[in-house]
């Protein structure tokens, strides 16, 4: 069965890999397709014991605490999405010439299956900057009047999206590369990668499987690849993309914008990509203080937004519009207070050292907040670009050791506080401490470059301990 061929699901026997946000939806749609639907997990704790008795109610048949074994008489495996390439049940599928897919593969193979005209993908990834990114792009959609949602990674199910009674003209669609990894057939409209920076090594094994995984976004593509302009790897992962005749590569930049760009001009945000004659012309689209917060990340995701709104044939009107109307999610690069002169700002969805790189470059000078998970990463690169906007560094979290050998190696003139804890409590220490460094101007900034799950169970409690830690200070002054 070749990646184009339509799958008849009608008793078929199909493995369904992990319970969970996508196995049970996945396992039920199957489930009402017809298809004879065996569910597999690894655990078998109390929650994924109470998804199986739901399941089993309807008729499927659940097997918890050995997702390794491939179930007799399998025709096709759906998995999640973080489900990992090297598990045995994977090696087992292809000894058998059994097919993989993910979630994000079976909503677009059932695209239209009812009969209904499939809405178009507009599609993100990247390292950093996809949620920010396809939320702007929902808000520009629906500037333009047209019926759209922001699905996918971001958390809306695009099972729902395609198979739900709302009627849509265009998805925003947000894609992991874990997603990416899964779907083989996907053919967007228009798609984009943002960025690339080593994340999930873990997981695909290597940079050049994660970079590979992530530009399978562009293949297909009907009308627009859109890359970054000051990330080389996006644009080889373009050249590299098998696309349908016509589609064009545009790039996005800070800068002036050359043909078939999108950058920024006197504080304007302008397109030389869709517009006529783009040797001699450009489309006003927006101005930078319409962009909330105008970082220069958060910029740059807008310019991606705006890109792939004007290859689905959006007025730059709608463009302005949107950008006005969309409010980021908590937790990034999110003003929290002033206190004594001093800004605090709230990254902890800068879970990674590409992340905190943006934020770092949008303030200076910082008192930085740093430290928790570091998944492997490195420190050096990340610290001596950011070196001269430090004022000082308060570190937390279990490997806050990497961070601070980093700024003695690249920045020893800074002055470092390391808390030597790694309670929920240390945050309003932490806070403590950046207020004793900050002085009147300068930005305290939470931006960890780790991940949270040492001291908080996610990014968002971190963010909110923080927050609450500088509402403490101000209620003190």
């Amino acid at each position: 069965m070749t990646s184009s061929e339509p799958f008849a699901f009608q008793g078929k026997h199909i493995t369904v890999a992990g319970l969970g946000v996508s196995g049970v939806p996945a396992a039920k749609v199957l489930h009402g397709l017809g298809a004879i639907v065996t569910v597999v997990n690894d655990g078998a704790d109390g929650r994924a014991r109470a998804q199986a008795a739901e399941l089993e109610a309807l008729g499927i048949t659940v097997r918890l605490g050995d997702g390794d074994t491939l179930p007799e008489g399998s025709e096709l495996i759906v998995t999640a999405p973080g489900w990992k390439p090297d598990k045995p049940l994977f090696a087992a599928a292809e000894r058998a010439g059994v097919p993989v897919w993910g979630d994000v593969e079976l909503a677009w193979r059932l695209r239209g299956r009812d009969g209904r005209e499939a809405a178009p993908w507009l599609a993100v990834t990247g390292t950093n900057g996809k949620t920010t990114t396809v939320q702007m792009l929902a808000s520009i959609l629906k500037a333009a009047g047209l019926r759209t949602a922001a699905v996918g990674n971001i958390g809306v199910s695009l099972l729902d999206a395609v198979l739900g009674e709302e009627r849509y003209d265009v998805l925003a669609v947000e894609l992991s590369s874990y997603q990416l990894h899964w779907a083989p057939s996907l053919r967007a409209h228009s798609a984009a990668v943002l960025n690339l920076a080593p994340d999930h090594l873990d997981w695909h094994g290597s940079m050049e499987a994660y970079a590979a995984d992530k530009g399978r976004i562009y293949e297909g593509n009907r009308i627009a690849c859109v890359y970054n302009a000051a990330d080389k790897a996006t644009e080889d992962l373009v050249r590299e993309a098998d696309v349908e005749e016509g589609c064009r590569a545009v790039g996005f930049t800070l800068g002036t914008p050359a043909p078939s760009q999108l950058g920024v001009v006197e504080g304007i945000l302008v397109d030389r990509a869709f517009v006529d004659d783009r040797q001699k012309n450009a489309q006003e689209l927006a101005e930078v203080a319409d962009v909330t917060p105008p970082a220069p990340h958060n910029i740059a995701n807008a310019l991606a937004a705006a890109a792939l709104a004007r290859a689905y044939g959006v007025p730059a009107k709608a463009v302005r519009d949107g950008l006005r109307a969309f409010t980021p999610d908590a937790h990034r690069i999110a003003h929290v207070a002033d206190v004594d002169g001093v800004a605090y700002v709230d990254d902890s969805k800068a879970t990674n050292t590409h992340a905190a790189e943006a934020s770092l470059a949008a303030y200076e000078p910082i008192v930085w907040i740093a430290g928790g998970l570091a998944k492997g990463a490195v420190f050096d690169e990340l610290v001596a670009k950011s070196a001269q906007r430090l004022r000082g560094a308060v570190l937390i979290g279990a490997d806050r050791a990497l961070i601070r050998e980093a700024l003695a190696r690249h920045a020893p003139e800074v002055p470092v506080v390391d808390l030597d804890r790694t309670d929920t409590g240390a945050m309003l220490q932490a806070v403590q401490e950046a207020r004793r460094l900050a002085q009147p101007g300068d930005t305290v900034l939470l931006a960890p470059a780790c991940a949270s799950m040492d001291m908080f169970t996610n990014y968002n409690k971190r963010g909110d301990a923080f927050a609450e830690a500088v509402r403490e200070l101000g209620a003190g002054t």
